[in-house]
């Protein structure tokens, strides 16, 4: 794991754009279409911003969500919503969807739809991921019903529900994140920086996060 620090978070948000535009170019120049997987939340809004911008062939990016929450891409806590409103917009407008979200009253309804989906996009190209204070990252919370096998299991996807979660989730699984070519972290503030060291003294099933910090690039601003 490198960490990399910064004196703020809006310059972060600025480098961060630059090194995922980059890598995304490289893996264009090598394969005829790459898989790029992102978080929802309003922490990576501004890279969002930033990188929708950047004159890429985006026609050939699959674009997907790290995780969704189990609700109709019209509502207000759906992470396609926001990804629609901040990334896939301007030239990156032109790039490919791959929808964690399927019409359904569970998630395990349209799993093994969605999985097939995620598993033609194998191995990602890049992730940008988050984390939270409780060190989970992605859906894969600490106490969750199904952590075990999100965090061992084979599956690409695994339908989630946790402690504190509001509605079912959905999420790719540790497996998946850690076989990405690049991955990222991004992090703000005192509180997170602390989580993160002390998941690293701890074992994936208390820090979900610590599945996938080897070989990762953690990028942090205090404020």
């Amino acid at each position: 794991m490198q960490i990399i620090e910064y004196p703020d978070a809006e310059l972060m948000m600025m480098r961060i754009a630059d090194v995922l535009a980059g890598e995304l170019r490289f893996a264009l120049s090598a394969q005829d279409r790459v898989s790029f997987a992102v978080p929802g939340g309003t922490t990576p809004a501004p890279i969002f911003d930033t990188l929708c911008a950047v004159d890429l062939d985006w026609s050939r990016v699959h674009v997907m969500l790290t995780d969704e929450r189990w609700v109709p891409d019209t509502h207000e806590r759906s992470n396609t919503r926001l990804l629609r409103t901040h990334l896939l917009t301007e030239k990156a407008a032109a790039a490919h969807l791959v929808p964690l979200y399927a019409d359904a009253a569970t998630p395990e309804e349209k799993l093994d739809e969605l999985s097939a989906a995620v598993a033609a996009e194998l191995p990602l190209s890049v992730v940008l991921l988050g984390m939270g204070t409780d060190m989970h990252t992605a859906s894969i919370f600490p106490g969750a019903d199904q952590l075990d096998r999100a965090l061992q299991g084979d599956d690409p996807l695994v339908a989630m529900r946790a402690p504190g979660a509001q509605e079912p989730r959905i999420t790719l699984s540790a497996k998946v994140l850690k076989q990405a070519m690049h991955r990222h972290i991004v992090i703000v503030g005192p509180q997170k920086r602390a989580a993160l060291e002390k998941a690293r003294n701890l074992p994936p099933e208390e820090a979900p996060v610590a599945a996938v910090l080897g070989g990762a690039t953690v990028h942090w601003a205090e404020s």
